[in-house]
């Protein structure tokens, strides 16, 4: 029988008599090739590794049955090409493998068979090639007081194989696989990178086939059930990564991608903030949408995957305006998700310096260990002095100008490095030690100007690292 290149074939032999004898160098007596019963695929994208599960239903004959399994023009790793007997385990037994010179893209098992008769086969192994992304499509309504969230993954065969009818599963986060290879080889954490680069690999592969199996039967990909309903994920919670498998299964051929839904769309509330974050948005003000992965958004059942995230807003004329399209990180659950829309044209923001001064001076009198501070009334600067220790104050205004038909939130966070003294009427707080975080509303068609002082120690004056919020009024 031809051997199809880009196929994975499994064969028995009804000769299994000559076979015995040594026949190894043709196939002789081959029967039809068993066609896939099912095939269920666990998607790695961390490690470009996909283990596939699938069973067949083969006739055997009591005896030794061989049989052959070809990957010729597939990246199946034939290391990892597992077989074991779902029905009927009692009377047949995998007595050999074989990978023959002749043919190095091929396998042969030898299988012991006490009956005459079908039974279920499992092969399992892992293949490279096949990869997943998942992308969000959210819809605001026009008040931009809730959305409509729903998610889709995409996945991409370039295998070398077809799998059709496959239910797909996909590994969302990542196996701690320095940690379990440790706990698989009952050695140290630091034993590790000590291990023979193959030896690694096939510990590596273990855990990750240990992690990506289903647990139990229960797990085992079945034959699709026909149904009307759309499909859905189920989610299984493995601690530091979860599986969401698909219901229902896919033909994905080789060489394409398939995109299909992840969870339907809810209704799920945000908020919109105004936000000033230099460090993560440049010195201007953006405009976010935050919303939140937990069950009082309507999300929270799940972590959500990285991914495309196209935000649109309804227009009020039967039409959709486009925001946004943003890359998002993996998003645990009771994270936030924070879209970010960029700049507002409907909203001004300025900073303005308004005055400045210096204060508090201290010198030090040349050849003495003798300070005195200057700036006091009736004391004088002495020639073979020098200045030592000040104090910088500056005074800002952040004009901001609304002129949407909504109050708006604006947060705003500033780091001041230093010895700084931040002085405001504006509630602000401390975020860490060197940044001040505070808030305001500004109602619509209105301005507001949100004054504050720094005043920065400089030389001796300087004594720590750090800002010291006090509220005070600020002209």
């Amino acid at each position: 029988m031809k051997i199809i290149p880009g196929t994975i074939i499994l064969v028995l032999s009804l000769g299994a008599s000559v076979w015995a004898q040594g026949t190894t160098q043709s196939n002789v007596d081959l029967s039809t090739v068993p066609s896939r019963d099912t095939v269920q695929l666990t998607i790695y994208n961390s490690e470009d590794l996909t283990l596939v599960c699938e069973t067949r239903v083969v006739s055997f004959k009591k005896g030794v049955n061989p049989l052959q399994f070809s990957w010729a023009n597939t990246l199946i790793d034939p290391t990892s090409v597992r077989l074991r007997f779902v029905t009927h385990p009692e009377k047949l037994e995998l007595l050999d493998t074989t990978f023959p010179h002749s043919k190095p893209q091929m396998l042969y098992w030898n299988v012991q068979s006490e009956m005459d008769g079908e039974a279920t086969v499992e092969l399992t192994y892992f293949t490279s090639g096949i990869s997943w992304s998942a992308d969000y499509l959210c819809i605001a309504n026009l008040d931009e007081t809730e959305m409509g969230f729903e998610g889709f993954v995409r996945v991409f065969n370039n295998s070398g194989e077809e799998y059709e009818n496959a239910q797909v599963r996909l590994v969302v986060g990542k196996i701690n696989l320095v940690e379990k290879i440790a706990q698989l080889a009952r050695i140290k954490l630091d034993e590790v990178p000590s291990l023979e680069k193959a030896e690694r690999e096939v510990l590596g592969k273990e855990v990750l086939k240990r992690a990506m199996e289903p647990a139990g039967m229960a797990g085992r990909p079945t034959a699709p059930a026909p149904s009307a309903k759309p499909k859905e994920i189920i989610k299984e919670g493995l601690s530091e990564y979860f599986i969401y498998t698909i219901e229902g299964a896919e033909t994905i051929p080789n060489g394409w991608s398939k995109r299909m839904r992840s969870f339907e769309g809810q209704t799920v509330p945000f908020k919109v903030r105004y936000r000033y974050r230099a460090p993560e948005y440049g010195d201007q003000l953006v405009r976010m949408y935050l919303l939140t992965n937990n069950k009082e958004s309507k999300l929270g059942t799940t972590p959500l995957p990285d991914g495309m995230v196209r935000v649109f807003r309804q227009n009020g004329q039967d039409g959709l305006s486009f925001l946004v399209a943003q890359q998002i990180k993996y998003i645990p659950i009771g994270d936030k998700i924070e879209l970010n829309l960029g700049p507002d044209p409907e909203v001004i923001f300025e900073l303005v310096k308004l005055k400045t001064w210096r204060d508090n001076l201290w010198v030090q009198i040349q050849g003495a260990d003798v300070f005195k501070r200057v700036d006091e009334p009736g004391v004088q600067i002495e020639v073979n002095s020098s200045v030592v220790g000040w104090d910088d104050h500056t005074l800002f205004a952040q004009r901001i100008r609304n002129y949407t038909k909504k109050p708006i939130d604006v947060e705003i966070r500033r780091i001041l490095p230093g010895h700084i003294a931040f002085r405001s009427s504006l509630g602000a707080k401390n975020f860490d030690y060197q940044t001040v975080e505070y808030h305001a509303t500004v109602k619509p068609m209105e301005k507001a100007s949100l004054p504050y002082e720094v005043l920065q120690h400089q030389g001796r004056n300087a004594k720590q690292n750090s800002v010291t919020v006090e509220t005070v009024p600020v002209q």
